[in-house]
């Protein structure tokens, strides 16, 4: 009889979702390949999903939610539901829970087995469930067996629930399990990893993506995130090929007691039941507080704060996250003795809900510390607190994304340059900027100490091509090598690993091998004074995206870090605490961060002025669903049209000449895009050159997501003499950059929203 029921729901569906897309299609709100696979994957999936046995098993109320939404008509839900897999890329996959906020809420309220519409294309129990079936899988099959997992969550609606059936799931398969007791910042899940000799790491988190998000971040042995080969097989062979039918789940309480070992700090958390496994925490909070002290170079640091007149004076906002408990503890072991944590709307609780964030109905924002309009939130929310002083008082103000990944810093603007920032008295120091000045401290304490840049001929920095070539410039005046790679710190890491393997630097013109090859190099955008086998030690690994780590030298073997260095993707952790620790020499000696970076980067004669300007489109999430496949493609095809018109000299960005133009494509995505005789995905972008090389505007496209990112560099060699020089080019060279990019969303076609803010300075 329930058979017969399901069998009426599905073919209602049926008729509902052929009518949508056909209509769709004829408005050309989709395209033909949108089309065809939701047609071929839609219904037949839908169907499977109803009926399979397992998945009612494993989740009895999903089936309901499935024919709630039918009745309900949700058609187009239904459609982003099923058309696709939950797309699986180099550090795992990351997709919506839900597409309304009711939906999440239901989730928050009742569950990971809540009633609400799940599929294949949304982040759900049975998702997360299969892929893990997968991973295990392939890890049973190597040779030796992998025989360890580090599992972990952030602070992501049911986080911890999503992770304890991933963890029972390994434990069916043998695994040993290392469970975090609380959510925890994904740089500390990627160090226990090699701390614990583990071979796997799973953080359930979307990092810095809105509420409605969710994902499965996937590492292996060292922490990085799998090879390319490594993940092609366990996806093609195993994840794909999962079966409800096949997994099986050993609940906590019948864990053999030496396959499942907590992690946390110093004893039992809180509310949290250990089954009798109270004894057996690790201490990783230690650990990895222990390793990123190492990486101050102030020893009397603390002696110093204690000592000072004037200590530094920290603000910390956690947006919600698991940097909460992590950064302030950090900050505080390494002898800050003024940590105010703003709390004023629960931005310090674990809340997935980021009630900061998702008051505009939608219009659901991200908590990303690299935000302007978050770091407004943390200022405003600062001031409104009122058990933590005048906000002139502070020094700097440190955030953190949920997942603590991603560091923003908010410093004081000297009252001569306020009115570039409309009047204000904060800004958010651009990631471009922390970088640079970052890298210039570590050097200069360096000669401070030894009267030179020690193994200067051995060291290197690696950043992705969209972040500011001020630190192309600065390391080369200090004689480092420099690698570009494509955007993201699993190219990063491998770009290093192939340095630490003593792999050749390939030949490259515009990230290919050859002028007329059709495709870059998988890795390496630009390499500068990198002789093949004379550069060993990482001395930074940055981007754009508020991402820092430092890989130092070559590791013992394959499943350590590197010598000297920290994990093999970013850490917000570590950057709170250097750039803390920038910001407390600068005040001893009398000045600040933003002062530092004006003198000693922007007037440096071998750097010169930079103006990075980035926007992504949309300002937050992606073009929503089945529809926004069409929008992102048609943005793309116009880019790709003005690529022609910039080769044939006859194209202008705000009255400024296109003097050349790159397409950067690597192939990574052709299985999602498949290549036709017209279009060719072009997943690392098309920059526009304004000049020199060192002059450009980049639309780059994501492969995962519905959405773009707009980049703009100018640059000016010789901006001074002197401050006053300085600050009226500051301003020329941002009214120039903000004209550029409205010039560049008109010609695209792609409208600014109304509180879209500015990566800028």
């Amino acid at each position: 009889m329930e058979k017969k029921s399901f069998d009426r729901d599905l073919e209602a569906a049926q008729q509902g979702i052929d009518t949508f897309l056909r209509d769709a299609r004829a408005a050309g709100h989709i395209d033909e390949q949108a089309d065809a696979q939701a047609r071929r994957n839609v219904v037949p999936w839908l169907g499977e999903w109803l009926h399979d046995e397992s998945i009612r098993k494993l989740s009895p109320q999903l089936q309901d939610g499935l024919r709630d939404a039918i009745r309900q008509q949700r058609w187009e839900d239904l459609v982003n539901a099923f058309r696709q897999p939950a797309r699986f890329g180099t550090g795992g996959i990351r997709a919506m829970m839900a597409f309304d906020k009711h939906s999440i809420e239901e989730l928050y309220r009742t569950g990971i087995g809540a009633r609400i519409l799940k599929g294949p294309n949304t982040i759900n129990d049975i998702v997360l469930l299969a892929t893990s079936s997968g991973v295990a899988r392939y890890g049973r099959d190597q040779r030796p067996p992998l025989e360890k997992v580090v599992i972990g969550y952030d602070s992501r609606v049911r986080g911890h629930d999503f992770a304890e059936i991933v963890a029972q799931l390994f434990l069916h398969h043998g695994y040993t399990v290392y469970f975090f007791d609380e959510p925890c910042p994904y740089p500390e899940m990627t160090f226990a990893i090699p701390y614990l000799k583990a071979d796997i790491g799973i953080l359930i988190s979307a990092s810095h993506n809105d509420y409605r998000y969710n994902g499965y971040k996937l590492s292996c042995a060292n922490g990085s995130q799998f090879d390319p080969e490594q993940r092609d097989e366990m996806y093609e062979q195993y994840i794909a090929k999962a079966q409800t039918r096949d997994i099986a789940l050993t609940p906590f309480r019948e864990a053999p007691p030496e396959k499942l070992i907590f992690l946390g700090g110093d004893g039992p958390a809180e509310g949290v039941d250990y089954f009798g496994r109270e004894d057996r925490i690790v201490n990783a909070h230690r650990a990895h507080c222990e390793h990123v002290k190492s990486f101050v170079l102030t020893p009397d640091l603390a002696q110093q704060q204690q000592n000072a007149a004037d200590p530094l004076h920290i603000a910390f906002c956690a947006f919600h996250g698991a940097g909460a408990g992590a950064v302030p503890r950090l900050l505080r072991e390494v002898g800050f003795t003024d940590v105010r944590v703003i709390t004023h709307g629960g931005l310090n609780d674990l809340n997935g809900l980021f009630p900061s964030f998702c008051s505009d109905p939608g219009r659901e924002r991200q908590p990303d510390p690299g935000d302007p309009r978050a770091a407004r939130t943390a200022v405003e929310a600062f001031k409104a607190q009122g058990d933590l002083g005048d906000f002139g008082e502070i020094d700097i103000l440190i955030g953190t994304d949920p997942d603590a990944d991603r560091c923003g810093v908010v410093v004081k603007v000297p009252e001569d340059e306020r009115h570039l920032f409309g009047g204000e008295d904060w800004t958010l120091l651009s990631a471009d900027s922390m970088w640079a000045l970052l890298l210039w401290y570590r050097l200069e304490r360096q000669i401070e100490r030894y009267g030179e840049v020690r193994d200067a001929d051995k060291k290197f920095v690696v950043l992705s091509h969209t972040t500011s070539d001020s630190i192309v410039k600065l390391a080369q005046k200090y004689g480092l090598g420099v690698i570009k790679t494509w955007v993201g710190f699993a190219a990063l890491a491998a770009a290093v690993r192939d340095v630490w393997a003593g792999k050749e630097m390939p030949e490259l013109v515009d990230g290919r091998p050859s002028p007329r090859a059709q495709l870059c190099h998988p890795l390496i955008c630009e390499h500068h004074d990198m002789p093949d086998g004379a550069r060993s030690i990482n001395v930074g690994a940055m981007e754009q995206s508020n991402g820092f780590s430092i890989l130092g030298g070559p590791p013992p073997d394959e499943r350590s870090l590197g010598a000297g260095g920290h994990v093999r993707d970013k850490d917000g952790t570590l950057a709170a605490l250097l750039i803390a620790e920038v910001a407390a020499w600068a005040k001893e000696h009398g000045t600040s961060v933003y002062e530092l970076i004006d003198r000693h980067i922007h007037l440096d004669p071998d750097v010169g002025l930079f103006v990075n300007l980035y926007e992504p489109d949309p300002q937050d999430g992606e073009y929503p669903g089945i529809q926004g496949d069409r929008k992102k493609g048609r943005i793309l095809r116009r880019a790709l049209g003005y690529f022609q018109l910039a080769l044939a000299g006859d194209m202008t960005i705000a009255g400024e000449p296109v003097t050349g133009a790159v397409i950067y494509r690597t192939g990574k995505y052709d299985a999602l895009y498949e290549p036709t005789y017209d279009f060719r995905f072009p997943d690392e972008g098309i920059r526009f050159y304004l000049g020199d090389r060192m002059n450009h505007v980049t639309v780059r496209p994501s492969g995962t997501g519905n959405s773009l990112r707009f980049h703009v560099q100018l640059h000016e060699p010789q901006p001074g003499p002197g401050l006053p020089e300085l600050i009226a080019k500051k301003k020329q060279l941002g009214d120039k950059g903000l004209a550029i990019m409205d010039d560049l969303r008109r010609l695209l076609k792609a409208p600014r929203e109304a509180d879209a803010g500015n990566g800028g300075s």
